[in-house]
């Protein structure tokens, strides 16, 4: 196995459900040695989500097991003076806290940025908030949904007549916290360069708003309002959705080449030297007659047919799959993407959990622990306080020396 890249890094874990867990499950995949810190004897709220209601019961809900393989729990009550003490003991150890509690939740419990610097100075201190730490807005809650709807999201999203919709999955969520996972990643390499730790606010909204590529630039940059368009693609025609004898497929002939192609194979040429739909901006305007003359002439095969013909040929075409469907793609099991775990509340039976879909040097990481029961690590959290600071001292000595030497370097040149 290949040295993972944040092999050593010591992460302080106070998040619950999806946003920051899902950022401390990236770093953990790439080497990060990461401890949930739990509220004793109820810990993080995913522990109870899921459509498992005896999982739920059991504290290891569908929702926890996705995103906290690999890591380390350990209950604390930060109100409680002795845990406390134990807390600034693995900060003083830590590389990177990483908690989403509304803004200033943090700071009355006694741990503001200034307190956390105080404590260890090379700390990236990263919050995941709805909103951040500073506007109008700040000390709002929030969900992904209820940031979807304020991000735009949800009004391009289905038909003119179904819209506005919830996407189907907690994008803003997972958004998130992949922010937030490269922005540690980033002030990690940071603090190689200066010895000194940051301090990071991430904004679900901010973060979502920023993914959403057309939906925003069309507007910012044109002055034009996007729409939704159900499952065609407002860019190109076309591209979306269509219909084969036997369920749907998805056809991307954003080209001219792609198009005149698609035309020919779908044995419907005539549609090539239609004024309708001759240039591309035309066969924006007059998507739904093109559309229909091209289900009525792909109605004659099977989605696979079309799919394996169309690809050949250059114009990108795939089926629309079930998630059941995408998961047991060959694909996925020749890149190792799902890894089979022990299961923390059913033992004997697996645990199915998903990867990054990031090859380090051809290698997929995976996680090496099933994920955690409450306190399962109580035992040792003294021990990871020693170890942690240990290794924390010996790092701030060897970075101490690298930045006087680049310094004299630079003083030299």
């Amino acid at each position: 196995m290949h040295v993972r890249p944040l092999d050593g890094i010591r992460v302080l874990d106070l998040t619950n459900v999806l946003a920051g867990p899902y950022c401390s499950y990236q770093l953990m995949l790439m080497g990060a040695e990461v401890v949930k810190i739990e509220r004793p004897g109820q810990g993080d709220l995913a522990r109870s989500l899921g459509p498992d209601a005896g999982l739920n019961r059991d504290g290891v809900g569908a929702s926890f097991l996705a995103q906290n393989a690999g890591k380390k729990s350990v209950e604390l009550d930060l109100k409680d003076a002795a845990d406390r003490a134990l807390f600034d003991d693995l900060l003083t150890g830590a590389d990177v806290l990483l908690e989403n509690f509304r803004a200033g939740v943090l700071d009355r419990m006694g741990y503001g940025a200034d307190r956390l610097a105080q404590i260890n100075e090379r700390l990236v201190y990263c919050s995941i908030s709805g909103f951040g730490h500073s506007g109008p807005m700040s000390d709002a809650p929030a969900y992904d949904q209820i940031v979807q709807g304020l991000a735009g999201m949800m009004s391009v999203t289905g038909t003119p007549q179904t819209a506005p919709q919830r996407i189907g999955f907690p994008v803003c969520d997972t958004t998130g916290g992949l922010m937030a996972a490269f922005a540690i990643s980033s002030a990690l390499l940071h603090r190689e360069r200066t010895g000194v730790g940051s301090r990071l606010d991430v904004s679900m909204l901010e973060a979502s708003l920023s993914t959403m590529g057309w939906a925003v630039s069309n507007y910012l940059v044109s002055g034009i309002p996007p729409q939704p368009l159900g499952d065609q693609n407002p860019t190109a025609a076309p591209s979306g959705t269509f219909h084969a004898l036997d369920g749907p497929l998805n056809i991307a002939a954003n080209q001219q080449r792609q198009f005149e192609t698609l035309c020919r194979l779908a044995g419907a040429p005539e549609l090539i030297a239609d004024p309708r739909f001759g240039e591309r901006e035309q066969r924006k305007l007059h998507r739904a007659e093109l559309n229909a003359a091209l289900d009525r002439a792909l109605a004659a095969r099977p989605a696979a047919d079309w799919v394996r013909e169309l690809n050949a040929a250059g114009v990108p075409a795939a089926r629309v799959l079930t998630v059941p469907q995408a998961l047991e793609q060959p694909q996925l099991e020749y890149r190792n993407f799902v890894t089979e775990l022990s299961h923390p509340g059913r033992p004997g039976q697996p645990l199915r959990v998903v990867g990054s879909g990031i090859l380090v040097d051809g290698e997929a990481f995976v996680p090496p622990t099933p994920p955690p029961l409450l306190g399962e690590h109580n035992p040792e959290r003294g021990e990871l306080a020693r170890r942690w600071a240990a290794s924390a001292a010996a790092a701030a000595g060897g970075t101490t020396a690298s930045a006087a030497a680049a310094a004299g370097e630079a003083t030299a040149s």
